[in-house]
């Protein structure tokens, strides 16, 4: 494959490097430059195509492909500068407002006692004075009556957002930057009676029309399928409705390598589109029967992109489908990575944030895989009797597809599953009978004993999957996990994969001898990483919010003290992952009341041992104890809200650091910030501010 051959592919690439550069410097001030840069080098590009053969162009070449590359470059960055929302001065968060009308912007999902949905701002209100204002806002309604809202209600409320928090943990996931990705920024916390619904269907007619026949497909699965797991799978790997989906199932989909199955995308499509092609094959018997074939696809896997909220792998598998069946149609030749790239740059041309959504990221990669990976793995082995072959060929489509996608499945989920090719092997035929049984059910539901054969058939085919995948995912060694890759070791990763894979399509000796060179490198890195790791101590004091978490690293051993189980959603959340980015291999916790006495820490009351550190942990039994001579420690940790001064305190302790916890009153804190200012005390609080971490040795 030449350069020639995929001309948009090598447009494409320096678009998602100036797309790259604008994520990480989005502020307007760029923007007046890169306008000025992009302008005159396009002026330049023109006039230079215009005088091609007078100016004799030809002999350089490569200054058109330069200027072209730049231009691109320019574009994606304006881009990204151009529809980030802070860059707006209308921006609802530059307009001083007492109130802000928005419109629900997506469907409102309740979960945890909160009914949670983006809305768009459309108008501020201060002092009675109305006045334009866009932007997104990120709304979470602690109110039972708020689970009657819908897409497109208009909705009063009060202008007391507020940003959203940072990740205050190591390791913990970048909730503020996932939303900033999507251009949200603020949040408001409302509770009953701090709204007001002011209208109904004010959002896009074509997304209220599609989530509400969603809603009702939903209802009729609900109707027919009794295991409340299989009307979750359902709905999701169907109609890319997840509201319903346990944390049990998404982890054993995830740890069998088979979570793309519930995102519903290109797989889900090429069924649909398989499934339409052989109903409507009798059509290519007419004169315009293929053309009629192909506008009715079209127009099909255009209702399903809506149907199922228009996400970013849908509409990638929507156009590049829609680009084959055109192709097909009028019989012209298909190249799938300029189509590929083609359906890449239109999406990014009307969100350019898409680059960063994971789930985008994946879908083309994996594709990618199947176009270039695959028919190099399909030739590893050959064999003679032909279904031997078509398992080798569905062998060589999973391979190629994990290959490509590992290193950045790895990077985001810090996991590798061992059994992927089992378990990719296994769902193939029940996720054929799911799609294909699921949309005769909603297409035939009227129709009694059809339809509940169908959903016995869908409801059985759903439940055989998912204990299939669980069997799996709990057999010996099933995953490989707290792969934790930095930045520069996920692309060395990529660097190693794609020259390899090159030098077996191409046999050139320095591809060998460069992809050895990025093993090299990967493996000192991983090792340097690893063996840091296992030779150094740290305390961590981790803000848990009113919760306690006390972290003791020594090698791959760490003492957790907090009063969270290891089951606790808030422990899964903050503690371990940074368990799992130290390379802890053996974890023992305990609560404050509990005595410690290992051999690199040892705990009595309050008073903890850590290597050649001392800790106190000072609580409301800490209160009333006079001690005979002053205690020296390095830390004085305060938590559980004991009503004490640092007078108070500073009389039985002596201390380099004070750390206060969140489980602390806000006016408790408030009053020992200010006495630890005044008596320049060093200290960090951990309520609504990063963890505290402490190097050991």
């Amino acid at each position: 494959m030449y350069k020639g051959q995929i001309p948009v592919v090598i447009l494409l690439i320096p678009f998602l490097l100036g797309l790259a550069a604008g994520m990480q410097l989005m502020s307007d001030i760029y923007l007046p430059a890169l306008a000025i840069t992009f302008i005159c080098l396009a002026i330049v590009f023109i006039t230079l195509n215009l005088n091609y053969q007078r100016l004799v162009i030809y002999k350089v070449r490569w200054i058109g492909g330069l200027l072209m590359g730049v231009i691109l470059f320019s574009a994606g960055w304006i881009s990204v500068i151009s529809y980030n929302e802070l860059n707006n001065r209308h921006h609802f968060s530059k307009i001083q407002s007492q109130y802000l009308a928005v419109n629900i912007s997506n469907e409102p999902q309740f979960k945890n006692g909160l009914v949670r949905f983006t809305a768009s701002v459309h108008q501020s209100i201060n002092q009675r004075q109305t006045a334009d204002a866009n932007g997104t806002l990120l709304l979470a309604l602690k109110d039972s009556d708020a689970i009657a809202l819908q897409y497109g209600d208009e909705l009063l409320v009060p202008a007391n957002y507020t940003p959203i928090d940072p990740p205050f943990n190591p390791a913990e996931f970048n909730y503020k930057k996932y939303l900033a990705h999507q251009n949200i920024y603020y949040q408001v916390f409302l509770f009953p009676g701090q709204y007001k619904l002011l209208k109904h269907d004010t959002g896009n007619p074509f997304i209220a029309y599609a989530l509400k026949l969603r809603q009702q497909m939903v209802v009729l699965f609900r109707q027919k399928l009794h295991d409340p797991n299989a009307i979750a799978v359902a709905s999701t790997l169907i109609l890319g409705y997840k509201a319903d989906l346990s944390n049990d199932i998404l982890q054993a989909y995830s740890k069998t390598g088979t979570i793309h199955v519930l995102s519903v995308s290109g797989a889900h499509v090429a069924i649909i589109y398989l499934l339409m092609q052989w109903m409507l094959s009798f059509l290519n018997r007419y004169k315009y029967g293929r053309l009629l074939k192909m506008t009715i696809m079209i127009l099909l896997i255009s209702y399903y992109a809506m149907l199922t909220g228009f996400s970013p792998a849908v509409c990638r598998a929507a156009v590049m489908i829609s680009m084959v069946i055109i192709g097909n149609t009028f019989v012209r030749h298909i190249s799938m990575l300029n189509i590929l790239a083609i359906s890449a740059l239109l999406l990014l041309l009307y969100d350019p944030f898409f680059i960063t959504d994971v789930g985008f990221q994946l879908s083309y990669l994996s594709v990618v895989g199947l176009i270039v990976l695959q028919p190099v793995v399909y030739e590893w082995f050959k064999f003679k009797n032909k279904w031997a072959d078509k398992l080798w060929a569905l062998c060589s489509v999973s391979i190629a597809a994990q290959v490509i996608t590992f290193p950045l499945s790895a990077y985001y989920f810090h996991q590798f599953p061992v059994y992927f090719l089992l378990s990719n092997l296994l769902i193939i035929i029940p996720t054929m009978i799911i799609m294909y049984s699921g949309i005769a059910y909603l297409l035939l539901a009227w129709v009694p004993w059809l339809s509940t054969v169908l959903a016995w058939v869908l409801e059985k085919s759903i439940l055989f999957m998912n204990k299939a995948l669980s069997i799996i995912e709990h057999a010996p060694f099933a995953s490989i996990n707290k792969i934790w890759f930095t930045t520069a070791e996920y692309l060395l990763t990529y660097a190693l994969i794609i020259s390899l894979f090159y030098f077996l399509y191409d046999k050139k000796s320095w591809l060998l001898k460069f992809s050895i060179g990025c093993m090299f490198l990967l493996c000192v890195s991983i090792s340097i990483k690893t063996y840091r790791a296992d030779n150094s101590s740290s305390v961590a004091f981790l803000n848990l919010r009113k919760n306690t978490g006390i972290v003791f690293k020594n090698g791959d051993r760490a003492v957790v003290i907090t009063n969270l189980t290891d089951t606790d959603k808030n422990y899964k959340y903050s503690i371990q992952p940074y368990l799992d980015s130290c390379k802890i291999s053996h974890v023992e916790l305990f609560t404050l009341n509990q005595g410690i006495s290992k051999n690199f820490i040892r705990k009595q009351g309050g008073l903890i041992q850590f290597n050649h550190q001392k800790i106190l942990v000072f609580d409301k039994q800490m209160l009333n104890l006079q001690l005979p001579e002053k205690l020296k420690t390095d830390y004085l940790y305060i938590t559980g809200n004991p009503y004490a001064d640092l007078d108070l305190i500073n009389k039985n302790y002596d201390y380099q650091t004070l750390v206060i916890d969140g489980s602390n009153s806000t006016r408790l804190i408030d009053q020992l910030e200010q006495q630890a200012k005044k008596k320049r005390i060093n200290y960090s609080i951990l309520k609504r501010n990063i963890s505290l971490i402490a190097v050991s040795n």
